[in-house]
């Protein structure tokens, strides 16, 4: 690599030669820039994909056999995949989690008027477009229309449609935030018209 120093005009000023020396000792002024040559063959973007890299691996049997692998810790140590217990024991809450959204998700009808409560985030009106499970995500959702461009999508969401709206209307939010009720829509007053 070869580094070359110029004025702020960009004139040429010197070639820093020396591989030992600091570049602070060298008569850097405000505003001069430094020219980087790289004789190192390397094409641009060479090393930016991962895929070409040749990789080691071992065969998975052989792996299994080692007593000195990330595999064999957390199974001495029972963590992880190979506690049994702690696996058992999210797989009950996830069904339990899965229960309570169906539960809370059957009591949200489609076509009702409805608030999302998220907290952090203001209170937004709409309409319950869709209720159930989806692909995007695991688990029960509610796909709202909401009042104004206050969404994320149109109603579909990676190439499903779900639901009809325009875009940056629709958004999905899980059963506990959403209240369904007598939420009018906000009326529009003119204020933005005219003054």
């Amino acid at each position: 690599m070869d580094l070359e120093l110029y004025t702020p005009d960009d004139k040429f000023v010197m070639k820093l030669a020396s591989d030992e020396a600091l570049l602070g000792s060298y008569p850097i002024d405000d505003g001069c820039r430094i020219h980087v040559i790289d004789r190192s063959g390397a094409q641009l973007g060479e090393y930016e994909d991962v895929s070409k890299v040749e990789k080691f691996q071992i065969p998975d049997a052989e792996y299994e056999k080692r007593t000195d692998s990330a595999r064999s810790f957390l199974k001495r140590n029972k963590l992880g995949q190979y506690n049994e217990e702690e696996t058992v024991k999210k797989e009950a809450e996830q069904k339990q989690k899965l229960v309570e959204e169906k539960a809370l998700t059957e009591a949200i009808p489609v076509g009702s008027r409805c608030e999302v409560r998220v907290a952090g985030q203001p209170n937004k009106r709409g309409m319950v477009m869709y209720a159930g499970l989806a692909e995007f995500k695991p688990g029960y959702w509610i796909g709202i229309k909401y009042d104004e461009p206050m969404g994320k999508h149109d109603g579909s969401v990676g190439g499903k449609r779900y639901f009809e709206c325009q875009p940056k209307y629709g958004a999905f939010v899980k059963p506990q935030h959403v209240v369904v009720g007598d939420f009018p829509e906000e009326e529009d007053y003119g204020l933005d018209d005219e003054m």
